[in-house]
């Protein structure tokens, strides 16, 4: 999917759970690489672990010097095209269909970098819902 201009369009889907929300016994946040990674539905997938949290009524959790289990906030996130995220979204949503809270955004560039190669632009894309 591109834009009137033939830039690329890409989507973010970032899925806001606990450490210790699980699914089937598994965290929710690896259950998803997991399955997003078997799957091949998405080009990859970043799950990033913050220290501090609440939500609702509920007090502030985080980590604590002596505890069983972890309690702090988790952000997976998926960039992928919007086409793709299709898919992606109905494994998100079958793995998080008891707790969670997923947003998703549009974003107009994506640029990614490895030793060998560069792919993508700074070029804004053009995108309306």
């Amino acid at each position: 999917m591109v834009d009137g201009a033939g830039r690329p369009l890409w989507q973010k889907l970032m899925v806001h759970s606990s450490e210790a929300t699980l699914h089937d016994g598994v965290p929710v946040h690896r259950a998803i690489v997991r399955k997003l990674f078997e799957s091949r539905a998405a080009a990859g997938t970043t799950v990033l672990r913050g220290i501090w949290g609440f939500y609702g009524d509920h007090k502030p959790h985080g980590d604590a010097l002596i505890q069983f289990r972890r309690q702090v906030p988790v952000t997976t996130i998926i960039i992928d095209t919007p086409d793709r995220m299709q898919n992606i979204f109905g494994i998100v949503d079958e793995l998080t269909e008891r707790r969670g809270v997923i947003t998703s955004e549009m974003v107009p560039a994506v640029v990614t970098t490895t030793d060998e190669r560069r792919y993508g632009t700074t070029e804004l894309a053009d995108f309306e819902f």
